[in-house]
């Protein structure tokens, strides 16, 4: 009883996340964590394949992580739990807005009201980005909607997904990404490397410079994430790709059954809903990982026996 107190059923731990009933929801949020992302990136060394600007997933949300500035630090955390963004400071100050329906706009003016308050300057380009159609952060009114209880539901997804991700890349020695949040496509993800430098990334994402994909992509990967869904594609998914894509690597059969390579987006797809009713579901998201992992590098002749621990 205690356990299921503190821990939840399976179908708490990984609730359902139609897109439909939260997809305002999903695109305003999207909007928000670009404003606090821009702030992490206009005040942070860069690192390499943009390791500088993801949010990490909290026991209480998305957090930041520490972000220097000037001799102390201080850091930005959207709480899906009481619905909070707060903002902590290594000079003692803290300060936090209420997480309710309010415009991409008032969004904005209240984020940088606050950073004010707590003496941290910092000018950024309002302009959202890996977004179909360019909107000023500064100036949008249309998205304003904000579903606690969905809001939360995705927090809950990406908490699950973040433990079973951290289980992957344990099983790797060699280069490997932190499991990280990117707030340009909204989605949680994890990358694996070769070692091997890559073709230069031909560009053409949506409202990002090329500049932007060619440092992301500049060696060989494989990458796995999850993402809440949007534009054609209406439901929640877990992805596996390769970068670049070697040949016959659509064809190669991946587990589980439900998994399947998507034409356009050139990425191997598994449903979330098929790992969320799985029997056990992290069994069912380590098998995806793992059998689309081995075809890129089965497919691009990686070095395994060097780059895998042995499990």
């Amino acid at each position: 009883m205690q356990s299921e107190l503190m821990f939840g059923t399976q179908q708490e731990a990984w609730p359902a996340l139609p897109l439909q009933p939260w997809r305002d929801t999903c695109t305003t949020l999207q909007m928000w964590t670009q404003v606090i992302g821009k702030v992490r990136m206009a005040l942070s060394a860069p690192v390499n394949h943009w390791w500088h600007i993801p949010f990490y997933v909290s026991v209480r949300g998305l957090r930041t992580s520490s972000i220097p500035y000037r001799t102390g630090a201080f850091e930005i955390e959207f709480d899906f739990i009481s619905h909070d963004l707060r903002f902590s400071t290594s000079w003692g100050l803290a300060r936090s807005i209420p997480l309710r329906p309010m415009t991409v706009a008032g969004f904005y003016r209240a984020s940088m009201d606050t950073l004010q308050e707590l003496g941290v300057a910092v000018s950024v380009w309002p302009v959202a980005v890996e977004m179909e159609h360019p909107v000023r952060l500064d100036r949008d009114s249309d998205h304003a909607a904000y579903d606690a209880e969905y809001a939360n539901r995705f927090w809950r997804v990406l908490l699950q997904s973040d433990r079973v991700f951290k289980q992957f890349r344990a099983r790797f020695l060699g280069k490997v990404s932190p499991v990280h949040f990117f707030w340009g496509a909204f989605d949680l993800a994890m990358t694996r490397f070769s070692g091997r430098t890559a073709p230069e990334h031909p560009g053409g994402i949506p409202n990002v410079g090329d500049f932007v994909m060619r440092e992301a992509y500049s060696h060989e990967v494989s990458s796995a994430g999850f993402w809440p869904g949007g534009g054609a594609l209406d439901e929640p998914v877990f992805y596996s790709y390769a970068y670049p894509e070697p040949p016959g690597f659509k064809d190669r059969a991946v587990k589980p059954k439900e998994a399947y390579y998507h034409e356009q987006m050139r990425e191997f797809l598994l449903p979330y809903e098929a790992v969320r009713t799985a029997a056990d579901p992290d069994s069912a998201l380590l098998e995806f990982l793992q059998s689309s992992y081995e075809a890129a590098a089965d497919l691009a002749g990686w070095d395994r026996a060097a780059l895998e621990r042995s499990r």
